[in-house]
């Protein structure tokens, strides 16, 4: 009986644990490695320091975002999984800055318009089998912001 109590009064503990930590066991999200920092994609929204949206219209982007298909030519690519060995470069410290993907846009969020044409303020090329277009765009919008736009001048 008294072990039936024990783990009656453990499960409530593993619950809160894992809702407060995200997840059981540690897997592999998205994340870019910045200098002594990281920036990942969090899996609870409310983990997340920093917030994006996404739109299907560019009039209601504050960031454009291209889509390319030559790495050379792009500001951020992703190429990994080539051999599922490279260290890990995204180990969680106090620096690491998590982002979440949000279904509703807010004033003070960068809204990000993902297409293969431009002009963009970022351009990305993505071969992945872990990371997605819209990861690696939320991820460089959420590790540099929105680009700052220049006020029109009056004189």
């Amino acid at each position: 009986m008294l072990r039936l109590k024990i783990l009656a009064s453990a499960v409530p503990l593993l619950v809160a644990a894992v809702f407060a930590r995200g997840d059981i066991l540690p897997g592999a999200r998205p994340c870019i490695a910045i200098g002594e920092g990281s920036v990942q994609l969090a899996t609870l929204p409310w983990q997340a320091q920093s917030r994006v949206s996404f739109t299907k219209d560019p009039a209601l982007a504050t960031v454009r975002v291209q889509l390319t298909d030559n790495a050379a030519a792009a500001d951020f690519a992703v190429l990994d999984d080539a051999d599922g060995t490279e260290a890990d470069g995204c180990a969680v410290n106090a620096a690491t800055r998590l982002v979440a993907i949000s279904a509703t846009s807010s004033a003070s969020d960068p809204v990000i318009y993902l297409s293969p044409d431009g002009p963009a303020d970022y351009r990305i090329f993505v071969a992945s089998k872990r990371f997605s277009a819209r990861d690696a765009a939320a991820l460089i919008v959420g590790a540099n912001g929105a680009p700052r736009r220049l006020a029109a001048a009056t004189l």
